[in-house]
């Protein structure tokens, strides 16, 4: 026979847990009514879970962790963002305006890095993959490379199953690293370094043609000077042009990784501004003809040519200088500011493991398993008195007849049953 009394849960003699149809309130006592008479069911579900993760644990390869820390270099002024579009394909280019650390952590994870330490190692047939993207993914899975916010420290770490080789490929990474950056106009100085050399070779180009051209011009017409005025004047005016391109080069090297606003390429407009001045009053000194070479129209036309090539000549052979001279100054600066990657601490082989960590595992299966098994144990108890209860037990029942599958279920009934 069955006790019941309001507001409470009661046992019977067979073990049921059985409530008053009109009580809506639960009580903790009633809770752990319910937890008591499943203790089995909690423990050996809360156990179980935990040994089984346990076992798993003991099974599961090792797996090491060694680390690198790098000090980036401090670099006056440098383009992250155009540098990372170059070593990972325009993928980083979000990283603009953080710190150095951020940088060279991007190219670190970029394509061209990876791909070193995967030819290096041979990490294709390590990783058994049977091409380079799928390489790739898993290195980059077992690759951790971040850089501290307060130092900059750059720390790249590496997981591996052989823990030499964890260490080998983590600082595989810092010489494929400091290998690819030496190729990269990082500073100021190498970019402009690199500007430099491309127009110089322009201007050589325009030097030698030049000289070719007076030399077969005078074998021509058989003259061979200008005159002590004359060749002054055009002296002068090839030495000053020469210095207004050579400005301009200066200025468009500096506008590649400055604003206008640099105090740097605001003083360059000014000298610019102040060498065509000196041009134009020249020009505007040897009269009101256009050609300052013959201000006044009656020289003979074979000698205005040559005069015309010679001064072409200076022009290219003052501007040649003038480069010169600038490229030396950028190389010796970027000497100055070269990027240096330093490392503070060499990865050595681990002797711990870094996973599985075997006890927060079973820990956390524990708590898990405890959960399930407290959900299940209500569950059941619900099951129970839903089956005692008719009105419960009728809908279970329905619930059952529609949740069952048969064959009719998968069969398109038109009429006929087949």
């Amino acid at each position: 026979m069955t006790e019941e009394r309001e507001g409470t849960i009661v046992e019977t003699s067979a073990g049921q847990v059985v409530r008053r149809a009109d009580d809506d309130e639960i009580s903790l006592l009633d809770l752990a009514l319910v937890l008591v008479k499943r203790k089995k069911l909690i423990f050996w579900m809360t156990f179980g879970l935990a040994f089984l993760v346990a076992i798993y644990s003991l099974v599961t390869p090792k797996i090491y962790r060694a680390e690198t820390r790098l000090l980036p270099p401090k670099s006056a002024g440098f383009d992250q963002a155009a540098l990372l579009d170059i070593a990972t394909g325009g993928a980083a280019s979000a990283l603009a305006g953080k710190t150095p650390g951020d940088l060279y952590v991007g190219i670190a994870k970029g394509r061209t890095v990876m791909d070193k330490v995967i030819e290096r190692f041979k990490l294709q047939e390590i990783y058994e993959q049977d091409n380079m993207d799928r390489t790739r993914k898993v290195l980059s899975d077992n690759l951790e490379a971040k850089a501290d916010l307060k130092t900059g420290i750059i720390t790249i770490a590496v997981l591996d199953k052989d823990p030499v080789r964890a260490a080998s490929v983590a600082n595989g990474f810092v010489d494929a690293l400091k290998e690819v950056t030496s190729g990269l106009a990082i500073s100021e100085a190498a970019q402009k370094r690199l500007y430099y050399e491309t127009q110089i070779k322009d201007v050589q180009a325009a030097l030698q043609k030049s000289e070719e051209d007076l030399k077969a011009y005078q074998e021509r017409t058989g003259i061979q000077e200008a005159g002590s005025q004359t060749g002054a004047l055009i002296g002068t005016l090839a030495s000053l042009r020469a210095q207004i391109t050579a400005k301009e080069v200066q200025l468009r090297a500096l506008k590649a990784y400055a604003t206008g606003q640099n105090p740097e390429v605001k003083k360059v407009q000014n000298e610019l501004s102040a060498l065509y001045g000196q041009l134009e009053r020249l020009e505007a000194g040897q009269g009101s003809a256009r050609d300052p070479l013959n201000p006044e129209g009656g020289m003979p036309k074979a000698r205005l040519e040559y005069m015309r090539l010679l001064r072409e000549a200076k022009f290219n052979e003052y501007l040649y200088g003038l480069l010169q001279k600038q490229y030396e100054m950028a190389k010796l600066g970027e000497v100055k500011d070269a990027a240096v990657i330093q490392v503070i601490d060499t990865a050595v082989p681990p002797q711990v493991r870094f996973k599985p960590k075997r006890t927060l595992m079973v820990l956390l299966a524990a708590v898990l398993g405890f959960f399930l098994s407290v959900f299940a144990a209500f569950f059941l108890e619900f099951l129970e008195n839903a089956r005692r209860d008719p009105e419960s037990a009728a809908k279970l029942e329905a619930f059952k007849r529609y949740a069952r599958i048969t064959r009719d279920d998968f069969t398109l009934r038109r009429g006929v049953r087949p």
